[in-house]
């Protein structure tokens, strides 16, 4: 019992520093810009206590709701675009000869690359007059293909959401592996003896085994998506006329652009209340489906 309880105050210290560098640096902002969102505050001067307006009005505002559908349509393509890719790739690649490694750490380049450096490449790619996408459609003779990639209302949310997931499989890849080099060969060897088949074998043995990894997978696409807003701002600036917005940048360009403090700070807050109630969702339906 004495030996229980030492080690337990030994996991306490161990985990103290830690915690409270999360603390000052996570919690304490989150509630600070809370507070700041019942002012109106321009950053200098005196704050005027306004209660819930600045959060009313931003629930009035046409812009927020569209900032919101364009997050929904990046954690969308992220979650059917990022975590497929990932799993058959990881699939692929779970051999430990030079050619799989090269390709593994290919995949995960974007993620040591500066998201404003892949923001300025596929602005290029995009680019209506000289970007390398135009130039091949017009090539292969498909010019009614060829598009103002980012200034087409239309399409430019998808249009950007194809760098966001081309940059982030890479994390995806090394969970999926590493879950996956975890499932002893003798399950496969079963199931080949079985007679099942390769998609067979990744739907009814794979998919099942690594579930718990594909729910934190899924989590974490969720929070990251809704946190997007590098590689958007670098690309379009949440233009043209807003029709790229999301809900991190129209937070910023109210903050930083016309500098209304007390009201980006109740737009943050509105967007960690809505990243919980997403997450909090995705956890039931999946619990859901793990009791069927």
């Amino acid at each position: 019992m004495a030996f229980t309880n030492r080690l337990r105050g030994f996991i306490v210290i161990g985990l103290l520093p830690a915690l409270i560098i999360y603390l000052v640096f996570v919690i304490v902002p989150i509630l600070w810009s809370a507070y700041y969102g019942f002012f109106d505050w321009k950053g200098i001067g005196a704050a005027r206590f306004i209660g819930l307006g600045n959060y009313a009005e931003a629930l009035k505002d046409p812009i927020f709701w569209k900032a919101l559908k364009n997050n929904l349509i990046i954690v969308a393509a992220s979650i059917l675009g990022q975590l497929p890719i990932a799993l058959i790739l990881s699939l692929i690649l779970r051999k430990s000869t030079l050619f799989h490694r090269f390709v593994r750490s290919a995949v995960f380049m974007p993620m040591v690359v500066s998201t404003v450096v892949i923001g300025l490449i596929w602005g290029y790619i995009y680019h209506p007059q000289i970007g390398i996408l135009n130039v091949l459609l017009e090539r292969f003779g498909l010019g009614s293909w060829i598009r103002d990639w980012l200034g087409d209302r239309g399409i430019n949310m998808y249009s950007v959401s194809a760098p966001v997931i081309w940059a982030n499989i890479g994390p995806y890849l090394i969970i999926f592996l590493s879950a996956i080099q975890n499932i002893s060969s003798d399950v496969e060897e079963a199931a080949k003896i079985d007679g099942a088949i390769k998609a067979k074998w990744l739907y009814l043995i794979v998919i099942p085994m690594i579930w718990d990894t594909i729910k934190v997978a899924i989590v974490l696409c969720i929070s990251g998506s809704l946190k997007a807003f590098d590689l958007i701002f670098v690309m379009t600036g949440g233009g043209p006329a807003q029709s790229t917005e999301l809900l991190a940048t129209y937070m910023y360009n109210n903050t930083f652009e016309i500098f209304r403090y007390g009201y980006g700070s109740a737009v943050s807050t509105l967007i960690i209340i809505i990243s919980m109630i997403l997450v909090l969702g995705s956890q039931l339906l999946m619990r859901k489906r793990g009791m069927e």
